[in-house]
């Protein structure tokens, strides 16, 4: 059973930067596709950035509300993803999540318990 754990989360100012990080129970992340969501309050859970697995090289993306600002990556030493999050808005306050979906005969999908991120000055 995989579980995340998420940290990294808090309240910054507008213009200011946070990393958060997702930390998975010893499971290798380097096979997975991996997802960070934001859920804003009265808002859907929307996705913020994703790496997919591929051969030829990680597929990543991003909302276009954080290209440019927003930079996913994973450490699959540590078993760790990342979300360096800079030049943060208050539109950025949300929860964040980490999400990790394992394929297989039957697709598991796991998530993190989710961080607060507070953008106010």
């Amino acid at each position: 059973q995989l579980q995340l754990v998420e940290s990294g989360g808090g309240l910054v100012q507008p213009g200011g930067s946070l990393r958060l990080s997702c930390v998975s129970s010893g499971f290798p992340l380097g096979w997975y596709a991996i997802t960070w969501f934001r859920q804003a309050p009265g808002k859907e859970r929307e996705i913020v950035a994703s790496i997919r697995f591929s051969f030829r090289g990680d597929i990543i993306s991003y909302a276009d509300s954080v290209k440019g600002r927003f930079t996913i990556s994973r450490d699959s030493a540590k078993h760790t993803m990342y979300l360096q999050m800079s030049r943060l808005k208050p539109e950025d306050t949300a929860i964040y999540y980490c999400n990790v979906v394992v394929p297989g005969p039957v697709e598991s999908i796991y998530w993190g318990q989710g961080t607060q991120v507070t953008v106010s000055a």
